[in-house]
């Protein structure tokens, strides 16, 4: 299957597309004091973008006068870099692979960026995790050039933030809020909107770990949760999360508020749920 058919990436507003291109390519100069988790606030993106960025591991320390890449927003990376390790091809035929050998200075976004793929895909490719750091040396599949030149990747042009796909009903389906009414939105991020009421208790739909929970440049409060089978469940749009990092969540718990969607000033939420980096249709995840 062609990377271009997957499943179109989608977001839930006018304001996250704006934010996803304010910080690309961004420089950070680390000031005295200052750590990976006080910059990703200021950013607002995740320690395991930073880290995939700028080639750290959990055991490095910043200096002052050191300079970050800050990479731009993307909740689907975020999604892949703060789970466990992805596996398979991620829809590359193996003809259609060849080996990169990474190089002093190369980063992950770096590489990915050089074959037209997101870090997401690159990780997926390489059954690489959050923990993973390169090395110079390292062989990496990557797309091939025939592959790029046959069309095999995602469009990656930025597509309108916000295009209404259809609305329909809940049919009786369990979603994190109560009878909701269900929209399709086409553009960044592959995901559903779920109407809901004035801060309603959002519920957990798929037991799992939270891998990570905080405020996303564009997203609002986020909650990452991945079950035992490697489904992330992205929650976004809260206005208060009620979860912490490490914590097993079981079918039904509360893991935070819905909150007020920046454009239709309406209490909404927005669900997305990854398949080994890969945006799959939230209807059709598992619950439980």
């Amino acid at each position: 299957m062609k990377i271009g058919n997957f499943f179109k990436k989608t977001a839930f507003s006018l304001s996250a597309a704006l934010c996803l291109s304010a910080f690309a390519d961004t420089v950070h100069l680390v000031q005295k004091g200052e750590t990976l988790y006080s910059i990703g606030r200021k950013y607002q993106i995740t320690l395991s973008e930073l880290r995939a960025a700028n080639n750290l591991s959990e055991k490095d320390v910043l200096k002052a006068g050191e300079k970050l890449n800050i990479p731009s927003p993307d909740i689907e990376n975020a999604a892949v870099l703060n789970s466990s390790a992805g596996n398979g091809s991620h829809g590359y035929p193996s003809a259609s692979l060849e080996t990169y050998t990474a190089k002093k200075g190369d980063t992950f976004y770096g590489i990915a960026r050089k074959h037209n793929i997101k870090v997401a895909e690159l990780f997926a490719i390489n059954d690489l995790g959050e923990k993973d750091v390169l090395k110079a040396g390292q062989k990496l599949k990557v797309p091939s050039k025939n592959a790029m030149a046959a069309d095999n990747l995602p469009d990656l042009k930025e597509a309108d933030p916000r295009r209404y796909a259809g609305t329909k009903n809940s049919d009786g389906l369990v979603w994190p809020v109560k009878s909701p009414r269900v929209t399709y939105v086409n553009g960044k991020v592959s995901g559903v909107q779920l109407s809901a009421s004035n801060k309603e208790k959002v519920m957990n739909i798929m037991a799992g770990t939270v891998m990570y929970c905080g405020t996303y440049r564009g997203f609002g409060e986020v909650v990452f949760v991945q079950s035992k089978t490697g489904l992330v469940y992205a929650y976004t749009g809260m206005c208060e999360i009620k979860v912490k990092k490490g914590d097993y969540v079981v079918y039904g718990d509360t893991i935070g508020l819905a909150g007020v969607d920046a454009i239709s000033k309406e209490p909404r939420l927005t669900l997305m749920v990854f398949s080994n980096g890969s945006p799959i249709d939230p209807a059709k995840a598992p619950r439980g």
